[in-house]
């Protein structure tokens, strides 16, 4: 049986198809141990994935043998290996928004007192790329990279308030799973929320994302004008009175601009 192609349209070889989905797979195991438990097993991953044991294994013994992945005795499952921790780690370093960011987030943290934040964008969610400790007894933690969803927390919902619209759209339009009892789950109130940060340039959390925390965050905007990701105040929710947000809300919005600023300046000076 002859094949034919459509005139003007150049068909890639099927092998190259190939290669692409099995990349694929492989990309997308390893960004199930950056959001997820620390182990990982062939079923669970074979069930989020849809992928079969087999291709599961596969993939798996794959990246073990190049370090990305590693086992540990008596434990059942994979965890994140050292090649894993090395290339992360270069890519924080080599991350203009997190070069500029840092001066000015250990400022802010010393200035408030509490700790300061910056997420990275990924996908539709975003991960914490740094932290600055707060250096009182009782305090806020994040875990850098874990992926958290945008709608719940200030980090998050300062993103999408200022995502375009079709991104803002997709998740809307999911599913909407509490992760306290004052996470906004309903499509309509996030709606207005997320208007009321575009006016104000700043997203207020107090419990939504984690019982407890308050915080105030605001975008993190790169030299082409697009929104990156964000960063925070973060602390324990009863220090996060009126008054204090009020301030707070003053400083993150100097401190997001000074980051745009010197980021440009950054990108400007390498061109």
């Amino acid at each position: 049986m002859t094949t034919k192609s459509t005139p003007g349209r150049k068909q890639a070889p099927a092998a190259d198809n190939t290669g692409t989905e099995a990349a694929a797979r492989v990309a997308d195991v390893l960004l199930l141990f950056a959001g997820g438990p620390q182990y990982l097993g062939v079923s669970a991953i074979s069930r989020e994935l849809g992928l079969s044991k087999a291709v599961v294994y596969r993939i798996l013994q794959s990246l073990v043998s190049r370090e990305m992945l590693a086992t540990d005795p008596g434990v059942s499952g994979y965890r994140l290996g050292p090649a894993a921790a090395a290339l992360g780690a270069s890519a924080l370093r080599r991350f203009d928004a997190r070069i500029v960011a840092t001066p000015i987030l250990r400022r802010l943290r010393d200035e408030t007192g509490e700790t300061t934040t910056l997420s990275g964008l990924v996908g539709d969610e975003r991960v914490y790329l740094d932290q600055f400790e707060s250096p009182r007894e009782i305090k806020m933690t994040v875990e850098v990279g874990r992926r958290f969803p945008l709608y719940a927390g200030s980090s998050g919902k300062v993103i999408l308030a200022f995502l375009p619209e079709e991104r803002r759209e997709v998740v809307l339009h999911r599913p909407l799973t509490p992760l306290t009892d004052r996470t906004i789950t309903d499509e309509a109130g996030l709606r207005a929320a997320l208007a009321e940060i575009g006016r104000e340039g700043v997203a207020v959390s107090l419990g939504e994302r984690q019982a407890g925390a308050g915080s105030v965050a605001a975008p993190l905007y790169g030299p082409d004008g697009e929104v990156h990701g964000s960063i925070s105040i973060c602390g324990p929710q009863y220090r996060f009175t009126p008054e204090a947000i009020e301030r707070y809300r003053d400083l993150i919005r100097t401190a997001s601009q000074e980051i745009r600023d010197n980021w440009t300046w950054l990108r400007a000076g390498e061109s």
